[in-house]
């Protein structure tokens, strides 16, 4: 009998002036927090946060080449603040929340849409929309325990605009978004947060680049092998 047991690279994210790196635990995504964004798809702007993961091994560092993903045709960019927390707990409080913060960094929640759209319709869940393989492409951590709300975050398909509107424009303010997740997992060390994309989001497609940028923070930025 053949034996597989080897180690297995544990996903990590690069930090801004540091030679070590931020080690993944996991990946939560809040869907639908910002209100024009959930304007385009027909949703009550104030409806309450809600989750869902990718796996930490879907990242992918910024300036990576990545091959199109099987079994889609509408590929979607979504750029998103990244959450990097670095001390976990239960319950915790949105007064609070900054102090679990380890950093921020730019990411870009990879969507299969098309597989979204048909799963939703069947009523049925939609992982294998979000959670495929390299579906997050996350930029450099940088330290801190805030960032501004006037930071602008964009994205671009071969350098035309596509999405852009800023931190504040958030329906749940990331101290919310902690508290909110806190109370249904206990969070720790590791745990990266995906915050919501605002409006825009839109198609990729084979040989296109896209770049990520979110103010005071490095950029995201892949493409599609052709």
């Amino acid at each position: 009998m053949t034996d597989f047991m080897f180690p297995i690279p544990a996903p990590s994210v690069e930090i801004s002036g540091r030679a070590e790196r931020f080690a993944v635990r996991r990946i939560f995504c809040v869907g639908r927090n910002y209100a024009e964004h959930a304007k385009e798809f027909g949703n009550d702007e104030r409806d309450p946060p809600f989750f869902f993961t990718k796996p930490a091994d879907a990242i992918v560092p910024s300036g990576a080449v990545l091959t199109y993903p099987s079994l889609t045709q509408d590929l979607h960019h979504e750029a998103e603040l990244v959450v990097a927390i670095g001390a976990g707990g239960r319950n915790i409080t949105a007064e609070s929340a900054a102090s679990h913060i380890f950093g921020f960094a730019t990411g870009n929640d990879l969507t299969r849409r098309d597989l979204q759209a048909d799963a939703k319709s069947h009523r049925r869940p939609w992982d294998m929309s979000k959670a495929f393989d390299e579906s997050a492409v996350i930029g450099t951590i940088v330290p801190g325990q805030s960032i501004s709300p006037d930071a602008a975050i964009r994205c671009h398909v071969d350098e035309q605009l596509r999405q852009n509107a800023k931190i504040g424009d958030m329906t749940w303010p990331i101290s919310e978004v902690i508290a909110a997740l806190s109370r249904y997992v206990a969070l720790a060390a590791g745990d990266l947060i995906m915050t919501g994309t605002p409006a825009g989001v839109g198609p990729v497609a084979q040989g296109q680049s896209c770049r990520v940028e979110i103010d005071g923070l490095p950029e995201a930025e892949f493409r599609y092998a052709v």
